[in-house]
């Protein structure tokens, strides 16, 4: 025998295998499942004008821009998507690249956090570009264009493939950014809206996995760097070109995760299979997490929180710190605990210290914060070369439990007097599924105040008009949905 339990003949026998079970799942739940849940349709539609709130907000910093066109001068699609806040009309492609590293520039969209984590609207890219392809294709034919209730269906499904995924699978650990996660979404659903039936699914899905997966080393010190801000997107653009080609007839690899030797599992997940703790259906829209204050990773948002709570009676005294501690969970500590210099902006909201003390010294924390200008405070850095960084392992067990999902921090500033502030610990955020009735008002203020500073006034009105009525707003051709979006 060899190893896996095959024998020679097994190894070289070409005879082709069925599909894996979990490419297949993916295919009968995207072609045969019906969401019948009302709340999914309604976080979903929040999550869709948050995420264009957060691409309105990505548009004005420059290093985002230079990414949103054609990807040579000149290769444009006359009457193509319209990426938002831009003048640009590009091929599907394309356009899920640019849409989909607009959304996620900032660090500001919607959240998924367990065994793995990652940021479902990312898949948005994809979905908007490929209906906003098919609605227009469908004007010009004389067919029924896609509507925005058909883009909250296919993200709500692109929300559970990625997070029923990251429930018990960390691709982190074995050093996978969880893009990986998004590619394998997008892949599917663009399939599905493309015409592609179960087995064009499962084709497509193979070459995902085919793919491999990035390398999370740009998300880490010392080569934190801006490519986790085009991540997504460019998972978004890999998944398009995979659901074009499964429909238009590309073969499929069935074993793709399965094959002994060559596939996903022996090459990329030291031989272990994918683990499911729930079927799919509608649970990750349910309880997905919105960053609604803090343009910040999301392990920090509560620590941002605590800080903001303990400005008032740390402001006047920063000289006088001697230390601050904090608790976070084990997933905090391992990726965003940071000493030592912060290169750029990236490394900057990726760094649990920088985002305490920004709110500990000014009672703010936006994107401009991460900026070299406001960096080169030396207050920030004394002030996280003050920081004290532990886990809480209740943090860590409320973390995993699927009841509660929670994401807790907690702050205490020290001073040299003897003195202290209170302890502020906070278990979830404003964005989690148990704060929706605080956190919705607010959430659709940070999106009225995106739009406004980048669109005009009766563009603005006209979506937040829409916004308010769900039967309407559901019932927009999805062109029509993004035409007003253009600045």
């Amino acid at each position: 025998m060899t190893p896996h339990g095959t024998t020679p003949h097994e190894l070289r026998s070409a005879a082709r295998p069925r599909p894996d079970q979990a490419m297949v799942d993916i295919a009968d739940y995207v072609v045969d499942y019906r969401i019948d849940s009302e709340h999914a349709y309604d976080t979903a539609r929040h999550m869709l004008l948050d995420s264009l709130a957060c691409a309105m907000l990505a548009v004005k910093f420059p290093d985002c821009a230079k990414h949103l066109g054609p990807v040579v001068p000149g290769a444009t699609m006359p009457d193509g998507v319209p990426i938002p806040g831009t003048g640009h009309e590009l091929d599907p492609v394309q356009a899920a690249f640019a849409i989909g590293a607009q959304i996620r520039w900032l660090d500001f969209n919607d959240t998924w956090l367990a065994a793995e984590w990652g940021h479902p609207s990312d898949n948005l890219g994809a979905l908007l570009a490929v209906a906003d392809y098919l609605s227009r294709k469908a004007g010009r034919e004389g067919g029924k264009p896609l509507t925005v209730r058909d883009v909250l269906t296919a993200a709500i499904k692109a929300h559970e493939i990625q997070g029923v995924y990251a429930l018990q699978n960390s691709f982190n650990r074995v050093g996978l950014d969880h893009v990986i996660l998004v590619r394998l979404a997008s892949t599917a659903l663009a399939t599905r809206m493309l015409g592609g039936g179960k087995e064009q699914v499962v084709n497509a899905v193979s070459h995902s996995w085919i793919d491999n997966g990035a390398l999370r080393t740009y998300r880490h010190a010392p080569n934190t760097g801006p490519r986790k801000s085009w991540a997504a997107g460019d998972a978004c653009r890999r998944a398009v070109i995979h659901a074009l080609n499964a429909v238009n007839g590309e073969a499929g690899y069935p074993s793709a995760l399965s094959a002994k030797t060559w596939g996903f599992y022996d090459v990329a997940f030291k031989g272990g299979e994918f683990r499911f703790e729930r079927p799919f259906g509608s649970y990750v829209m349910e309880n997905v997490l919105f960053k609604i204050s803090f343009p910040a990773e999301f392990h920090a948002q509560t620590a941002v929180e605590c800080a903001m709570a303990l400005h008032p009676q740390v402001k006047d005294r920063v000289g006088q710190i001697e230390r601050v501690a904090l608790e976070t969970q084990e997933a905090g500590l391992r990726i965003i605990d940071k000493t030592g210099p912060l290169a750029n902006y990236a490394d900057r909201d990726h760094c649990l210290q920088y985002m305490v003390a920004v709110p500990l010294i000014f009672g703010r924390l936006t994107a401009d914060d991460y900026t070299d200008a406001v960096a080169a405070d030396p207050r920030i850095d004394a002030l996280r070369g003050l920081m004290e960084v532990r886990e809480n392992p209740r943090f860590t067990r409320d973390y995993f439990d699927p009841d509660k999902r929670y994401i807790g921090n907690s702050v205490q500033v020290f001073f040299k007097d003897g003195g202290s502030t209170d302890r502020i610990s906070i278990d979830f955020p404003i964005g989690h599924r148990r704060r929706r009735a605080e956190g919705v008002p607010l959430l659709m203020a940070k999106c009225e105040a995106a739009l406004r500073a980048q669109l005009a006034a009766a563009q603005v009105d006209r979506i937040m008009v829409l916004a308010a009525d769900p039967s309407r707003f559901d019932a927009l051709p999805v062109h029509t949905f993004m035409n007003m979006y253009r600045a």
